[in-house]
Parts: structure tokens; sequence; C-alpha cells
């Protein structure tokens, strides 16, 4: 079972039927909603409510999973909920249940950058799953990362579409005045990749690439860690041998074809949308460097929360939900469809479609299929966060001592998410920390600082 199956409503609603009369079961109607073609707001929520605290109720009367599931599939959902009503209250929890989840702030704006990696963020709006939530939510299209910071800090935005770095960096008051950050969901896993110029494509060996002059989309981003990794792994200094500059992705293409670059290492849209014009070929995929990275988030400042715990919570369900469909690889040329238009990412539905299914051509006049080529999980992982702060530290962004754990738990908000996914009836990660390797180096997060002094190219503290 992933964490996007939920037991009850999975196996409950066997024979539970539809509250709409058109489809045979609610997880039917849900879908047939997103797809808009029924009412969506039907099952939204009084009903998503009265799931959640039915299924809280059904968990402790039998805790064990196999029982709780023999019980549900031999009387069905109806007879379930109304035996469980005969002895709790359920209507009154479920009120009670609503009245404290209604948002303190249902009309917000949410910024983004117009790149795949916000498909959730985007997808949410024309798909319905903000107004699932009881919100009305504008997303604004946002010219750059160092914008969307701006206008998150100014409170013209009450939530953001973040590179997963840029919240440790604003919590850290890296070249500002810190300001607490949070991190309750990632955007998405892989999603990037490198791209050269048509003229290098004799050029496959980054040992040849001295000289040359990459773009990233920001200082504080995987990108620009990615980038780093892969260039001192094959005995490049970032720092001396080539020249990395920040560009707002929307520009990279654009920065190609005019040679001011020689490459990029960017979201998978732009990669694409570069093969798309005949002005570069994909070099290699971010997920051949680590596979299962983060990418992008979705971010709050704790000014936010304390103000509106509610509106938060709201949104942060939304996004998993989100998520959730988007992690469903029957639904990406949907959603493709959906985020296309110049309002959001302003792109050929045959790019998004290229990002989003994994089947895409790699310039040099070949498919190839990678279905995972981008991903969709929520779960903020806190060893992610340990592993960007290993960078920041690694090329000199932060001076001094590290509380790794410290930081990583106040900004990735793991168990805050863990609740949110439990009470959704999803199946969170019961850790908040994990071991992965990058480019066949193992990190163990317990370990940071052994980990930073074992590179041999690194920035000079």
């Amino acid at each position: 079972m992933s964490i996007f199956d939920d037991p009850f409503d999975a196996e409950a609603n066997v024979n539970a039927g539809c509250i709409c009369g058109q489809h045979r079961s609610p997880a039917e109607h849900e879908h047939a909603a997103l797809a808009l073609r029924c009412e969506p707001v039907a099952l939204s929520h009084e009903k998503r409510y009265e799931n959640v605290v039915a299924s809280a109720v059904l968990r402790a009367v039998f805790p064990e999973a196999t029982t709780r599931r023999a019980f549900l599939k031999s009387v069905g959902a109806a007879t379930a909920l109304a035996a469980v009503s005969q002895f709790f209250p359920l209507k009154t929890a479920t009120e009670a249940f609503a009245e404290a989840g209604t948002p303190e702030k249902k009309d917000l704006k949410v910024g983004f950058i117009p790149i795949t990696c916000a498909t959730p963020i985007i997808m949410a709006a024309p798909l319905g799953f903000y107004a699932k939530a009881g919100l009305n939510v504008e997303v604004v299209k946002t010219a750059g990362w160092a914008v969307i910071r701006d206008k998150t800090i100014n409170k013209e935005y009450d939530a953001s579409h973040m590179l997963a770095p840029m919240p440790i960096a604003i919590s850290l008051g890296l070249g500002a005045q810190p300001i607490p950050f949070t991190v309750p969901a990632i955007e998405n896993i892989n999603g990037q990749g490198i791209v050269l110029a048509m003229k290098h494509k004799d050029k496959r060996d980054p040992k040849d690439w001295k000289g040359m002059k990459f773009a990233i989309p920001f200082d504080y981003s995987m990108h620009n860690y990615l980038l780093r990794y892969y260039l001192a792994e094959h005995g490049i200094d970032p720092d001396t041998d080539v020249q990395l500059r920040s560009v707002p992705p929307p520009e990279m293409v654009a920065n190609l074809r005019a040679d001011n670059i020689d490459g990029f290492l960017a979201p998978d849209n732009i990669c694409q949308r570069a093969i798309y014009d005949g002005v570069g070929f994909l070099h290699i995929l971010s997920k051949e460097i680590w596979d299962g990275h983060p990418c992008c988030s979705f971010a709050a400042s704790r000014e936010f929360i304390t103000a509106a715990p509610n509106s938060f919570a709201a949104l942060t369900r939304a996004i998993v939900d989100a998520t959730a469909y988007a992690a469903k690889a029957e639904n990406r040329k949907q959603i493709a469809e959906a985020i296309a238009p110049a309002n959001y990412i302003n792109a050929p539905v045959t790019v998004l479609e290229q990002v989003l299914t994994g089947t895409y051509a790699d310039g040099l006049g070949g498919v190839k299929t990678d279905p995972k080529r981008v991903d969709f999980d929520p779960f903020p992982w806190q060893s992610f966060a340990v592993w960007m702060l290993t960078q920041m530290k690694r090329w000199g962004q932060i001076k001094g001592d590290v509380d790794y754990k410290s930081v990583a738990e106040q900004i990735y908000l793991a168990t805050d998410t863990r609740k949110v996914m439990t009470e959704m009836g999803l199946t969170p990660p019961k850790d908040s920390y994990k071991s992965f390797s990058v480019m066949g180096k193992p990190f163990d997060p317990t370990k940071p600082d052994d980990y930073v002094a074992s590179f041999k190219i690194k920035k000079a503290s």
C-alpha cells in the first residue's frame, strides 16, 4: 500500500455506492469530479470530514488493520457507519471537527514559477483541489526566485512554490535577516536535467567542460548543488574551472539560443523546450545523479502558520491531495493540458506531456522512456534538509558550525505532515530520516560533518 492509499475509503467503499447517484463509489465520484465530469464539491467538505472522523473511530475500535478490513468488506461502509453511530456520536463529532478546521482566511495567494516542478501547486487550481479544501486560491505566475522570495516575505503571497533549499536559506538569514520558514510538502522529486548547446554534441565528458558557462535557476537550489556535485565528481571545480550564472528558468532557452551560455541544469520542461526548439540536447537527467532527489517545495512562513493554522492545514491537504493525483501515471496527460495555458506554464502540451509521461525526445535523434523522469511525493524527509545543509557548508554559503538536525527539524515539518497525511487516510513513512546515495556515494544523515570532510573539491573554509 502506498502513502496515497486510503484504507477506509478504498476498502469500505467497495459496497458503499455514491452520494451523487451517478457512480459506483465515492472514489469513482471524486475521480469524475476532478476530470470536471460532475460536481466536485459533493464529497468535499461534510462528507470528507465524516470520512476522517469515521476512519479514526474505526481504527480505534479495530486497531489491527486485517481485522478492520475484514469487518468493512463483510458489512460495507454504510452498515459500518450505522453500527459505529450507535455508540459514538458521529454527527456531532463531524460537525465539531469541521468547525474546528474552518480556514481563518479562505482567499489566498500562492506564488509559483512556471515550471513542471510546481505541478501540484498549479494543477490544484484548475482541477479543483483548493476548492475541495474549502479555499479560494489564486496561483500567481512569478518571474523569478528572488521575486518569489521577496513577495512571500513581504506577505504579498500567503505561501509559495520555492526551491527546496530556499526556506532553509531564508530561515538561516543567508544574505538577509533570518525569517522562520517551513516546508510542509515537497513538490516533486527528480525532474531536472543537464542540457548542452547543440555545438557541444562531441563534449560529453565533463572533463572537457573547462571554461564553459552554465546557468542555474538560483544559488540556493538543488540545481546548483547537483550541478556542482556532478562537476566536482569529474574533477571540475565549479568555482574556478567553469562559470555558473543564475538565470530565471523561463529565460534559459533564449540565453542558450543566443550563445550566452553553453548549457544549464534546469527543470525538465525547460530542458524539453530547448530540445523542442532545436537549440540543445539532453546530456543527462538529474535522477542519474541522485535518483529520488527533492527539487521544489511548498513553503510558508511560521508567521502564516501561527496566524492562520486552519488555512495552512487546508492548503497542505490540498497540495498533498493534488500530489497524490499527480503521482499516478494515468493522470499525467490530463495534468499536462491543465497546466499548459499562458496563465500557468505557457508551454506546448507536447512539451509538458514528454516531461510528465516520461516518453521524450533527447535532442540527438532518440526517443527515451522513463516514467520516473519526474515524480511526485510530498513527504518532507528531514534527511533531504541535512544533505542540502552539507552542500551549503561545502560551498561556503554557511560559515562556522551547523546544527544540522535542529535546523532540519525546525524547517522540514515531517511530523506535522505525517499527521496531516494520516488524518487524510494516507500512509506516510514512519521515520523522518533515510539514507541514500548521490553518484554512488552513500549519505548518512547522522554524520553530516564527516560527509562534508570527505570531498576533495570544496570551498576552502
